[in-house]
């Protein structure tokens, strides 16, 4: 279950529909600069350790190039490949006037001090950094990187380049110019897109939802629906998770989790795995955490009416297609979890400016666009007879097509 197969087959799954050029083919097929770099760090008891970073800078047609860092010890080319293409396709989606990138490091993060995951970040930086910049390539947090790692990034940046702008890294915190509403737009927006579409797919005013992953993402989400009224019934990290009938507060699950490190024996809730989350009868399913998570192993399981996907490649083409056939539908990673990409793009935007939006403007802009992108998504897939993956693809590859054609004009 390479990703990068993953993504590939999506796209030639929606090229059968919408076809493109060839040179626009070829394009998205191979990224536009690939680095694999050796970093070296010293650790804690003064030896050194040389772990390996990426960045693969995948497609410059609509913008500067866009993309998460992340942190995970099974973080590898392939896997980075397959999350700048679907960079590039969200962008293009969201309708933001930014390319598609990724970035990582092989490295489990919980193996390494605090100390130690600061000369890291800012050895990644020493080695990309001539690559790097608000006119070229603007990472952000992913997995396992927060705005704290942002900011060792951002200054070191600043350092090498003496580039004071501050707009080379997005989902910095606000007092190092970071947006408002930036650490929850994921998840946040999430919730915009599911609410867009919710009378669309047939489910009621009130939805019960599981969601795996209690990260920043997943919690943030379920807060969201949580606060609207809706019933969050289970909630899981890597270890396993807890599952209440009547609803759990979103706020109290995370908080607990930061307490005791798990969410083992978590009061009044059921102990389930993650496999049985992904079993549960409920409205919608949100996988909130890794790839690979609904594939053709485990779709069979899932009794959710609605997939919301707000983790990266987290259903594979072969349970799409199954996911089809039983009319569930699938609110794509493209669209379910591009709320965060959309509000790093404000970030930038903001710094470059140098103004500082409110939550409220920063929210209001966001819950607009996704309505508006949601419901073409929507609309794509009833004319074409397909699915929301799909759709979404041929609007992001027309939107691609259309950058491609103007540039070969001037």
């Amino acid at each position: 279950m390479n990703p990068l197969h993953s993504a590939l087959a999506q796209l030639d799954r929606a090229i059968i529909i919408r076809g493109i050029s060839d040179e626009l083919r070829s394009r998205i097929e191979k990224p536009e600069r690939e680095i694999v770099a050796s970093i070296p760090v010293e650790m804690d008891d003064g030896s050194a350790r040389i772990f390996e970073g990426y960045r693969v800078q995948h497609s410059s047609l609509r913008g500067p190039y866009k993309g998460g860092i992340r942190y995970h010890a099974d973080t590898n080319l392939d896997e980075v490949r397959a999350l700048a293409l679907w960079m590039t396709i969200k962008c293009a989606v969201a309708d933001i006037p930014m390319g598609g990138a990724k970035g990582g490091v092989t490295v489990d993060p919980r193996t390494i001090s605090q100390g130690e995951r600061e000369r890291l970040s800012r050895g990644w930086v020493r080695s990309l950094y001539p690559l790097l910049g608000p006119d070229s390539d603007i990472p952000a947090p992913d997995v396992n990187t927060n705005p704290e790692t942002m900011g060792w990034m951002s200054d070191e940046y600043e350092k090498l380049t003496s580039d004071t702008r501050n707009a080379a890294f997005t989902g910095k915190a606000l007092d190092r110019g970071g947006s408002e509403g930036r650490s929850a737009a994921t998840g946040v927006g999430g919730f915009f897109v599911f609410e867009a579409l919710r009378s669309l797919m047939g489910l009621p005013e009130k939805v019960a939802i599981a969601i795996q992953g209690v990260g920043n993402v997943g919690v943030g989400a379920a807060e969201a629906f949580h606060a609207h009224g809706h019933r969050v019934v289970a909630l899981s990290d890597s270890r396993g998770g807890v599952y209440a009938e009547k609803g759990l507060d979103p706020a109290a699950v995370s908080a607990y989790k930061k307490e005791t490190g798990s969410l083992k024996w978590y009061p009044d809730a059921e102990a389930i795995s993650n496999d049985d989350l992904l079993r549960l009868e409920c409205d919608v399913l949100v996988p909130a955490a890794l790839e690979n998570q609904i594939t053709a192993d485990t779709v069979s399981g899932v009794r959710a009416k609605v997939v919301l996907e707000l983790a990266n490649g987290p259903t594979t083409p072969e349970a799409d297609d199954a996911l089809l056939a039983r009319a569930v539908h699938v609110i794509p990673d493209i669209l379910g979890n591009s709320g965060g990409v959309v509000v790093s793009s404000y970030e930038w935007e903001q710094n470059l400016k140098g103004e500082h939006w409110s939550e409220d403007d920063v929210l209001g802009k966001l819950r607009t666009l996704l309505e508006r992108e949601g419901r073409g998504v929507w609309d794509r897939a009833k004319r074409l007879k397909t699915d929301m993956r799909r759709a979404a693809f041929t609007i992001a590859l027309e939107r691609l097509q259309e950058a491609l054609d103007a540039k070969k004009t001037h």
